[in-house]
């Protein structure tokens, strides 16, 4: 009896495995990992640019269907430490990317749906539009600037 349970495990596990590789990728660039360099916030008149390469580190993370983001300092926690992450279903039709954040550690973002244009130069990526989440007093324009994480 286990064994036929393990045997049955096995084959099961080799199946997915093999219909894993039949998956094609997205007919489009934005399918990969990408590495935040710069973001540009505009808010309320002001803008502040962050430079993600020093203090700490954002990557997103993009499939067919899905993305998700992490963030975390660069210090390891010595400073003040940092961790957010996120991710949820995203559509891109031409040039519009629009994301449905689902999950988030930041709670009162999860639900709401993000509008963005996204332009490719090479293996940089723009994606440019506005963030706006009433519960958590954002109302916002947003440039971020990232690069293919090879």
């Amino acid at each position: 009896m286990k064994l036929n349970s393990y045997l049955l495990a096995i084959s099961i596990f080799l199946i997915s495995c093999r219909e894993n590789k039949e998956l094609k990728p997205a007919d489009h660039s934005l399918v990969g990992t990408w590495q935040l360099v710069k973001a540009t916030t505009i808010e309320k008149g002001d803008t502040s640019v962050i430079d993600f390469t020093s203090n700490q580190s954002f990557i997103k993370i993009i499939n067919n269907t899905h993305f998700a983001f992490l963030q975390h300092d660069l210090q390891k926690g010595k400073d003040s430490a940092v961790f957010v992450s996120g991710g949820g279903r995203y559509s891109l039709h031409n040039d519009k990317y629009t994301e449905q954040l689902d999950y988030c550690t930041a709670r009162k973002w999860e639900g709401n749906t993000f509008s963005f244009t996204v332009a490719f130069k090479g293996d940089t990526l723009i994606q440019q539009g506005q963030e706006q989440v009433e519960q958590a007093g954002v109302n916002r324009v947003m440039v971020e600037k990232y690069v293919r994480v090879k």
